[in-house]
């Protein structure tokens, strides 16, 4: 098995609050396809602010759960064409986590976003979707890894 890659969007884009890149590539077994793993992606924009988050001027945060999953489904999509240079797409998704700060509140919210991507049971990836006490900022509401896999 050949060596990973990592993969890191343009400094345009939201980069890791850590070292880590936005995706890992590496050769499958029988060299016959590639995977990507994407690290946790948020609904984060390249200048700090978050899709779905509004700061008010008394400093209340308005929080949105379908934008930011749209957007975190967008951010993973354009990670996957960039790690693959545009041989797969948000489609090749095999398998997925999700991270949620309100189960009871935002799962349903988040489905929605979800089906809308993945509309038919039979093509959607494996997933598991978890509640997590916090996730990095304040502003994030969901945050989503997962493992794509083209040939």
């Amino acid at each position: 098995m050949s060596q990973s890659k990592a993969y890191f969007r343009p400094a345009t884009h939201a980069q890791g609050l850590a070292n880590y890149p936005h995706a890992r590539t590496i050769t499958s077994p029988d060299g016959k396809g590639t995977y990507i793993y994407v690290s946790g992606t948020s609904s984060r924009r390249g200048n700090g602010t978050f899709v779905g988050a509004t700061r008010s001027e008394d400093g209340t945060i308005t929080l949105d759960i379908r934008q930011q999953t749209a957007a975190v489904l967008s951010n993973i999509d354009a990670i996957i064409q960039g790690a693959s240079e545009g041989k797969a797409s948000i489609r090749d998704v095999v398998d997925a986590t999700v991270f949620l700060t309100d189960m009871k509140d935002d799962y349903k919210g988040m489905n929605e976003e979800w089906n809308r991507i993945w509309p038919d049971r039979n093509t959607a990836p494996a997933r598991t979707t978890v509640e997590v006490r916090a996730l990095p900022r304040e502003e994030i509401l969901v945050e989503i890894k997962c493992t794509v896999y083209y040939t």
